[in-house]
This record gives structure tokens, sequence and C-alpha cells, in this order.
């Protein structure tokens, strides 16, 4: 998968994270972006490391299954920091 694959999976990934938790998620755009990205890296590593299944392809269903599960984890974590300093 190319560069812009990636950016256009992780923000995607990102969106549909921010859509599946409730409450109010904060950060527009770019951090959606910033967050899916690192989500999917995040949901390759794990995915990698305890199913043998990485992110190689923009069509397969792991990628997209891995992707978001990464970023749900990754918002959370976000949250759980950014929520202290409200």
């Amino acid at each position: 998968m190319g560069f812009f694959g990636f950016l256009l999976l992780g923000l995607l990934a990102g969106a549909i994270a921010k859509l599946i938790l409730p409450g109010k998620n904060g950060g527009g755009w770019l951090v959606t972006l910033l967050l899916g990205v690192v989500g999917a890296i995040v949901g390759g590593f794990l995915g990698g490391l305890l199913f043998n299944v990485g992110i190689n392809d923009f069509f397969s269903l792991s990628t997209w299954v891995l992707a978001i599960g990464g970023s749900i984890i990754v918002l959370v974590i976000y949250g759980a920091i950014t929520g202290r300093r409200r």
C-alpha cells in the first residue's frame, strides 16, 4: 500500500472509530487523521503480533478491521489523556 493509501486508510479508520465511540471526541480532521494513522500502525503491529496478519492491501477486510480497532484503542487513550486536562 502506498503512502497516500495509508493516509486515506488512517483518515477513514479514525473517522469510523470516532463514530463508533460514544461521547464528545475533540479534535478536527487533522487530529482524526493523525489518530487514524497511529491507530492503523498500532492495529497492524498488534495484528501481526497476535494473529500473524498485517496491513497489506487497501481493499482487504483484515486491513480495515485492524486499522479501525487500532484507531479505537488510540482514541480511547487520547480521550483519557486529554480528558484529564479539561
